[in-house]
Parts: structure tokens; C-alpha cells; sequence
């Protein structure tokens, strides 16, 4: 059996981290990457700034290079965070019947605010006989199909609060302009009157996986975003906040059940919790029969987390059925230590 072959869509924090990791994995080959700028034209290996001697350095390219018929058997898509930002480029993956997984955080979920596009994304994935999905850290586990996966010794579930505390620091760019870092107070709330202002983008999605997979209706969903306030300087890899900036966001969302609240997320997040004594961590707590109550400190790191998601998920996606899947449609995520190969039925690979 042949290598299983992945295209990557985007070099950035979670792209390159996705690229560094899969490089150390058997049974799999990075055959494209994709980016823009300057990055296009250097080797890989250069652009990640690792060695891999047993490995093929590739160059970055960009999408007339890598996006053919059959040049992978996944593209993995790391661009934004958004259904919209990411509906032409798997359109164009579809077309070249490639699956496709995606890091955007509504494509956890994509029917929770694009029904429209969540529908045209599955019909091109059935036309083509690929599959398509989106996960990473939140959501995608941490905060909705863990939570599920704890429903599953419950005979009865009255409410869940998920609760994660997490640093924003792993993440890149994109991410540090969503949450506001380094803005003044004055400005993150003017532009979040202006509605400009995205904080953690996928509430909607994992309380609507959380809620479909359990069979309930939701009457209201409400979310709440307060800034963050550093009194001292902070410095991450891709954010900086001076003392008196924004240095996160504090989200909440509140989701109504036969009008009582049913599902309370709660998802303070910010560069260097360490500096001011935060204790990070991730919170499952039941209200069911019997009573959940899953602590674990510290979180699991978004970053990590995250590209480990995209990249455990290949083999899953590969056998999956044709359409527009998530991550409650598909055998739940495990780290791969063998090779990626023995857990792909063959048959199902676009790329042979």
C-alpha cells in the first residue's frame, strides 16, 4: 500500500505545526503545501525550519500547483476560522476529489449558522465521492463531543457546564486579531458594538452538535464576551498586550432547553495566563444520573491539541462515507503510534 498522501493549506501556527508533526509520522507523505507571499517557492523544510533527511522537501506552492484531480487523498485547510472563508477553497478540493478537514472552528459544525452552505458542501462531497470535515481542540472535543462521550454512562442528563481555561499563546495571528489582542479597552468595545469583533468563534457550533446529538431542543442561545484587562506586559509568540490592553476575552453562552438553561460554556481565554497566576484547565460537570464531575489541569494546550485533532482524524475522514461530516458522525479520535496506513481501508483512498 502506498504512502497516504496530504496536501496543507495554509503555513501558519497551526499549518506548520501540522506539517512538523506529520513529517515524524509513518506511513504518510506530505506531497503540497500551500501558502502565499514569500513563503511560496522556499522548500518546506526551510519555511518550518526543521530537517527531515528520510523525508521529500517539497516547495510551497500555491493552489494552481497542488489543487489537481487525485493529488492527495486529503487536503488539510488551515486559513480562518469561518464557513464563508472556507466554502471556495473546498469547493475546489471537492472538485479534485480530495477529502478535506478543516481547522476553521464553524466547520465543527457548519449547519449551526450556515445551513445553506453546510448543504452545498455536502452534495459537492457526494458528487465526488470524498468526505469532508472540520475539527480541532474547541470545538471539536474539548467542550462538546467530550462532553458527549461523558453522556454516554448517564441514563438521564438534566445540564452540562463545560468550562475551559486556556492560553491563547500557541495560537497565530489570525486568531490574535479574532480575541483583540493588544487592543485598548475603548477600542475592543467599539468594535464589538460594531459586531467586528469575533472572540471565540464556535459556541454556536458545539451547543448545537452537543444539542442534536442529544436529541433536544434548543429554545434560545445566548453568548456574552467581556475583554480580558492585563495589568502587566505579555508577550506571546504572535500577540503582545502592554499593561491596560486587552490580553483576551472571557466567553460565555448560555443555551435554553424547555426554558431552562441546559447548556452553561464557559471559556475564558488569554496570552500568558501564567504571568498573573491563572490556572488553566478543562471542566466537564453533569448534572445527570449519575453526576459527572471531570476535572483536568492543566488544559490540554490548543495548540497541540489541535494539530493533533487534524492529523489523528486522516484516517477516519479517509474511510469515511461520502458528505459533509463531524466529529459526532465519525469513531471517536485516539492518537495514531503505529502507522497511518493499517487504520485506512484502502478502497476508500481517492488516491491510489
Amino acid at each position: 500500500m502506498e504512502n497516504i498522501k496530504v496536501i496543507i493549506w495554509g503555513l501558519g501556527a497551526m499549518g506548520s505545526g501540522v506539517a512538523r508533526t506529520l513529517l515524524q509520522k509513518k506511513g504518510i507523505d506530505i506531497v503540497g503545501a500551500i501558502d502565499m507571499g514569500e513563503k511560496v517557492g522556499k522548500p518546506l523544510f526551510e519555511v518550518i525550519n526543521q530537517s527531515h533527511p528520510h523525508k521529500i522537501n517539497i516547495p510551497v506552492g500555491t493552489t494552481d500547483d497542488y489543487i489537481k484531480a487525485n493529488q492527495a487523498d486529503v487536503v488539510i485547510i488551515c486559513t480562518d476560522s469561518y464557513v464563508k472563508g472556507n466554502f471556495e477553497k473546498i469547493k475546489r478540493v471537492l472538485e479534485n476529489k480530495m477529502n478535506v478537514i478543516s481547522s476553521a472552528e464553524e466547520m465543527a459544525y457548519p449547519k449551526a449558522q450556515n445551513p445553506e452552505l453546510a448543504a452545498e458542501i455536502d452534495r459537492l462531497a457526494k458528487e465526488n465521492g470524498v468526505s469532508v470535515l472540520g475539527t480541532g481542540i474547541n470545538p471539536g472535543h474539548i467542550m462538546d463531543l467530550l462532553v458527549l462521550v461523558m453522556t454516554g454512562a448517564l441514563v438521564d442528563v438534566k445540564q452540562i457546564t463545560s468550562k475551559r481555561i486556556n492560553s491563547l499563546s500557541p495560537f497565530g495571528k489570525a486568531v490574535m486579531e479574532e480575541q483583540g489582542i493588544g487592543l485598548t479597552p475603548e477600542a475592543f468595545n467599539q468594535r464589538k458594538a460594531a459586531g467586528e469583533m469575533a472572540g471565540h468563534v464556535g459556541f454556536e457550533e458545539s451547543v448545537h452538535m452537543m444539542a442534536d446529538a442529544l436529541g433536544v431542543q434548543l429554545d434560545a442561545l445566548t453568548t456574552e464576551m467581556q475583554p480580558i484587562i492585563t495589568e502587566v506586559d505579555r508577550k506571546s509568540p504572535y500577540g503582545e498586550a502592554k499593561a491596560g490592553q486587552v490580553a483576551g476575552v472571557d466567553m460565555s453562552a448560555k443555551g435554553m432547553v424547555d426554558g431552562k438553561e441546559f447548556f452553561t460554556l464557559q471559556h475564558p481565554q488569554q496570552i500568558e495566563p501564567e504571568q498573573v497566576g491563572v490556572e488553566t484547565g478543562d471542566y466537564v460537570i453533569i448534572d445527570g444520573s449519575p453526576n459527572v464531575n471531570l476535572v483536568n489541569t492543566p488544559e490540554i494546550e490548543g495548540g497541540l491539541g489541535t494539530i493533533a485533532m487534524l492529523v489523528n482524524m486522516i484516517p477516519k475522514i479517509i474511510n469515511a462515507e461520502a458528505g459533509l461530516k463531524t466529529m459526532i458522525d465519525l469513531p471517536i479520535p485516539h492518537a495514531i503510534l503505529g502507522d497511518f496506513r493499517d487504520q485506512v481501508n484502502e478502497a476508500k483512498r481517492p488516491f491510489k
